[in-house]
């Protein structure tokens, strides 16, 4: 991707408003690093446990290949290099070509051996979030949720594990879009299921915060797995990039465990 070929990539680059994500598990990633920049290779040698480099390597493979896929690059080796994801210094992802700045936003989630990336041209605040569909007790709910979506659970006794786990991504992926992360009072912004709801098809949602701003969102069952995606502006729901997307019979399973933790 240098010289003559970079300009062409970054011509045929996706600007378009829809955001769209992709979906990779951990047995997909490859026994070698020879995909990463020299830079991301050494932050992820400094990791010490399994579970967070593994996270990491993961997010990182799921982030380059839906980049592209968007910029319709082949994702041999050396062109995933030249796709650098760096940390800003509020902590989100930022994606840089070739050392310059990418013309589009990405978020980035893991859960359970499985990575999803979602991108969007231009410059528009996106979070996603990928949860497992877990018992959630009584005293999370209390800690974390508004009086208003205790009630929304409560008033949902036969869904309570998916409304709560719904609720609960789409808060991560909102204060994504703020960019803080859960260094926020999660019961500073409030969720709000919008119009018909589907567990199987995307549903809306609405996030608004303590300051008065109003997210617009989506949120997704994929069996075991409830995707959402929350922005600044309004959108379609997030379309996959591969078709079907994985997650459709995507398993939990947590590999990290198999592996010894690395003496520093």
């Amino acid at each position: 991707m240098r010289s003559s070929e970079a300009s062409s990539v970054r011509v045929r680059s996706d600007r378009g408003a829809q955001p769209r994500y992709l979906a990779v598990g951990m047995t997909d990633l490859p026994d070698h690093d020879d995909w990463l920049s020299e830079p991301e290779a050494e932050r992820l040698s400094r990791f010490t446990y399994p579970k967070r480099r593994s996270e990491a390597r993961l997010g990182r493979w799921t982030a380059k290949h839906a980049v592209a896929a968007s910029l319709r690059v082949g994702p041999q080796p050396a062109a995933l290099r030249e796709i650098e994801i760096r940390n800003a210094a509020d902590g989100a992802p930022e994606v840089f070509l070739e050392s310059a700045p990418a013309p589009f936003q990405i978020s980035m989630t893991d859960r359970a051996d499985w990575a999803v990336c979602t991108v969007i041209g231009g410059d528009r605040p996106i979070g996603c979030d990928l949860e497992l569909v877990e018992p959630r007790s009584p005293a999370f709910v209390a800690d974390y949720f508004t009086p208003g979506e205790r009630a929304l659970v409560a008033d949902a006794p036969h869904d309570h594990d998916l409304l709560a786990n719904m609720i609960w991504s789409a808060k991560e992926s909102a204060l994504k879009v703020l960019r803080t992360g859960l260094r926020l009072d999660t019961r500073s912004v409030e969720v709000q299921p919008a119009g018909d709801q589907t567990q199987h098809e995307w549903s809306g949602l609405y996030v608004t915060t303590n300051d008065g701003l109003t997210f617009t969102g989506w949120w997704r069952r994929f069996g075991d797995f409830v995707l959402t995606y929350v922005s600044a502006t309004s959108t379609e729901p997030p379309s996959s990039l591969v078709d079907p997307s994985p997650l459709h019979v995507a398993t939990p399973s947590h590999a990290w465990t198999e592996a010894p933790r690395r003496m520093p």
